[in-house]
């Protein structure tokens, strides 16, 4: 009988008898386990956070997103629903009467439920549809991570103070150092913009 401990097949040990390495470590030079498939997502708290207007620095986290692909997004998860739906309400009030007004009213409260969703899905993970098309996406502006659903849900509605001034506060990130529109500033998020 050996007293040698049995062999992992596969090589998944960190060395004779020992843990594996932490995950992310380079492998050992005696093969130990393979790289994990795909990389970790990226931790945008290792970026220094900006410190505060009062402090006079500006954004030093990651790069901040351009206007144009702030729009992109907007465009994407935005136009393409509201015409969709006002098209369907055209035709539903057109073809069926009161039922279809009855209907092209369900319809709407489909489109609030799903810019509520937009507002979630910003929360978090950052991106919508859009924002992930245009490669931005949106942090706490205090620790560079995720709204978190309310916040996500809350900068969402906020954008009705962006939209009620004639829309001019989504114009905002054309001149504000940390090109922030009105709702960014009331949650205190940043767009920024992902590596390609």
């Amino acid at each position: 009988m050996s007293s040698l401990p049995p062999q992992d097949p596969y090589g998944q040990q960190g060395g004779p008898g020992g843990p594996p390495p932490p995950y992310g470590a380079p492998p050992p030079a005696y093969g130990g386990p393979p790289p994990a498939y795909g990389a970790p997502p990226p931790d945008y708290s290792a970026t220094p956070a900006y410190q505060s207007a009062s402090s006079g620095q500006a954004w030093a986290g990651p790069p901040l997103a351009e206007w144009p692909q702030r729009a992109i997004g907007g465009l994407i998860d935005y136009a393409g629903p509201w015409v969709v739906v006002f098209f369907v309400n055209i035709f539903l009030r057109a073809a069926l009467g009161a039922v279809g007004f009855l209907l092209s009213v369900l319809v709407s409260f489909g489109l609030l439920a799903y810019l509520l969703w937009l507002g979630h899905m910003t929360g978090v993970t950052g991106q919508t549809p859009g924002k992930k098309i245009a490669k931005v996406r949106v942090l706490r502006e205090a620790d560079g991570q995720p709204l978190g659903s309310g916040q996500g849900i809350l900068r969402q509605l906020c954008h009705f103070v962006d939209a009620v001034i004639c829309y001019v506060g989504f114009l905002f990130p054309l001149w504000d150092p940390k090109k922030q529109t009105l709702a960014d500033k009331i949650v205190k998020s940043v767009v920024i913009t992902e590596a390609a």
